[in-house]
């Protein structure tokens, strides 16, 4: 049974980072979720320092992004785009994409359905 849903109001810093594994320089903060109760969606906010990045990588579940500040080269398939602050994102499922970080730090909100998800990684850099 689910969590009853909980309106909750926070500064997003308040929320603990978690270091991403599979990347370098590189956190996570799930600032709405399954900790509010029943949602449809999970609101992250990612961390990449200078120099960080993710490898190329395929996810179960889409992405919608929105850029806050820094500078990347993201790879989504065969095509490369360098983004900013204000720029948005979508990846489909199972589309492979990468991060490159050219101005740390690179700042992203990330809206994931909230549906189990696995993070496969194709190739590495």
């Amino acid at each position: 049974m689910a969590p009853t849903p909980t309106p909750t109001v926070r500064p997003a810093d308040a929320v603990p980072a978690a270091e991403i594994a599979a990347g370098r320089d590189a956190s996570v903060r799930v600032l709405v979720g399954p900790q509010q109760g029943d949602t449809s969606f999970v609101l992250r906010r990612f961390t990449f320092g200078e120099g960080g990045g993710m490898p190329y990588h395929t996810n179960l579940v889409e992405h919608q992004q929105y850029v806050l500040r820094g500078r990347a080269r993201i790879r989504i398939a065969d095509a490369i785009h360098e983004v900013g602050a204000d720029d948005t994102l979508f990846i489909p499922a199972g589309v492979p994409h990468s991060y490159e970080v050219l101005e740390g730090p690179f700042e992203f909100i990330c809206v994931v359905p909230d549906k189990p998800d696995q993070v496969s990684i194709v190739a590495e850099g």
